[in-house]
């Protein structure tokens, strides 16, 4: 008999696993075991997510007459693990042969590699065919390069597959309309409600299950308002692309207080656990352009996440695993303080975007980027801890994608090899993009002193700490001419008022 394993983050029909499957031979299998639940201390609302959708996945299996088999985290002889689960099936139905699709994480990919040897039985590992480039197709596009731009690689796909072509060239004549994407918030934008799914019987089980044994996992298990079929998740992908994607391009970078949607289509979370195809998301937003319905600068932006920015990030990944999970340029080493995980602090920025990732398991890329990202970054948090902290409490994190993000994007701690400079800022950049700081006990238009913002001093901090490591950056020529420009009671202040504020800070004081 043949087994067919489907990971938690592989839920889709049209997976390379069920390809050829034997109704009448052949057995699927599915697990909820503990080392996938707390190799990182998920966020509550993340986990009840992931075992959700994968009942209501086997549910729709076993409605297909496919015989299948759900080993669930609190079955009585759940052994724990993905390995001593299969041992344990193996002997229990006289397993021949395992079939399973690549995983999209290093670590669970190197388990399986183990298997074959370890039962004694063939195990063929097949293509993630939903990913739209291969490993082996975004290497050769690697090779010879001596800068891997996401930007040319995105172009070269919306050739391959056709996207928002006029022929050989890009629709409107350019091919990223990103620097019409910037627009701060105004007053009287009206945005729309989210998608909000109510939990049924099999996702209150699952909370209540998330309710008794992660009770100590950061996050608010309630309210449940997940997808977690994929005709929840289409459902989701419709209504972002008729309700927001019209007004997505223009204000995708804002950010206001207590709006932690904004106008974003939260549709990663279905694409990364397979209930959405990223290839049918890409082609409805083209649809709605084709139609009139939503500007070119709005579908552009959002087809550039999908087979841009996520298809790149993943192959960065395969490349570049499993070193990269050692990278740290900048030698950062400083402890991840408690403001992270909810602990008071008067910073306002921080507290919204804290606040709402503990309430939703989500925020969105600028909230992560440049406020908790940029933080991180000119504090110099060590890159183990943050890496862990984004894969811990956002829903659609598997390490495929939050890692690069992390370490290349945010932290510039691989040196420049994913991103061209560090993307720091002062307060200004936040106070632009948001409503933040109108609520804040610090002011952002003061540079130095006790009431001064301190995104302000340790972004010029930062870049006088790692001066050594950065000045040659072309990216930031004028800002170290700027630099230069300062006079030294002006750096004496910059250096005391960082020096003071990391010192508070690691000594869990209140900033």
């Amino acid at each position: 008999m043949i087994l067919r394993l489907i990971l938690g983050d592989q839920l889709s029909h049209n997976i390379s696993s069920l390809s050829d499957l034997d109704i009448d031979n052949d057995l699927i299998f599915m697990c909820e075991v503990w080392e996938e639940a707390t190799y990182v201390r998920h966020h509550k609302k993340k986990i009840a997510f992931i075992f959700s959708a994968m009942r209501h996945f086997y549910e729709e299996l076993k409605a297909k007459k496919y015989n299948v088999v759900y080993r669930k985290l609190d079955a009585e002889d759940n052994q724990g693990s993905f390995k001593a689960e299969i041992k344990r099936i193996i002997e229990l139905k006289n397993i021949d042969k395992i079939i399973v699709t690549e995983p999209s994480e290093y670590r669970v990919l190197a388990d399986i590699e183990t298997w074959q040897d370890g039962f004694n039985i063939p195990v063929e590992i097949r293509l993630d065919e939903r990913f739209l480039c291969t490993k082996a197709d975004f290497k050769d596009w690697t090779d010879g390069r001596k800068q891997l731009r996401m930007e040319y690689f995105y172009r070269e796909m919306r050739r391959k597959y056709n996207i928002l072509m006029d022929g050989d060239k890009p629709e409107g004549g350019k091919w990223n309309y990103d620097s019409n994407n910037r627009k701060p918030p105004k007053e009287g934008l009206v945005i729309p409600d989210t998608y909000i799914s109510e939990p049924d019987d099999i996702s209150n089980e699952v909370m209540e299950l998330v309710a008794k044994r992660f009770d100590n996992h950061f996050g608010d298990l309630a309210p449940f308002y997940f997808a977690v079929t994929r005709e929840q998740a289409l459902d989701a992908l419709n209504k972002f692309v008729t309700e927001r994607l019209e007004i997505f391009g223009d204000y995708q970078d804002a950010m206001i207080q207590n709006e932690p949607w904004m106008y974003h289509s939260h549709i990663s979370f279905y694409i990364n656990c397979g209930l959405l195809e990223p290839l049918e998301c890409i082609k409805l937003a083209e649809k709605s352009y084709n139609n009139g319905k939503a500007p070119l600068n709005a579908v552009e932006g959002f087809i550039r996440q999908i087979i841009g920015w996520r298809e790149y990030i993943r192959g960065i990944y395969w490349l570049k695993m499993p070193e990269y999970e050692q990278n740290n340029f900048l030698e950062a080493t400083r402890a991840l303080p408690d403001l992270y995980w909810g602990g008071a602090t008067q910073m306002n920025c921080l507290k919204q975007c804290v606040k709402e990732t503990k309430e939703n398991s989500y925020a969105h890329h600028i909230q992560r980027l440049m406020v908790l990202g940029n933080f991180a970054l000119i504090s110099g948090l060590s890159p183990d801890e943050v890496n862990e902290w984004f894969m811990i409490v956002y829903a659609d994190a598997y390490q495929w994608v939050e890692l690069p993000n992390v370490t290349g994007m945010i932290l510039f701690a691989d040196g420049g090899f994913l991103g061209s400079k560090p993307y720091a800022a002062s307060g200004a950049y936040i106070n632009k993009m948001s409503d933040y700081c109108k609520s804040c006990r610090y002011k952002v238009t003061k540079k130095n002193g006790q009431e001064a913002c301190p995104f302000n001093y340790l972004y010029w901090d930062f870049l006088i700490r790692n001066e050594g490591k950065l000045r040659g950056n072309h990216r930031l020529a004028l800002i170290y001419k700027s630099l230069e420009r300062m006079d030294a009671e002006k750096i004496e202040a910059i250096k005391d008022n960082s020096q003071r504020f990391l010192k508070r800070m690691d000594n869990k004081e209140i900033i």
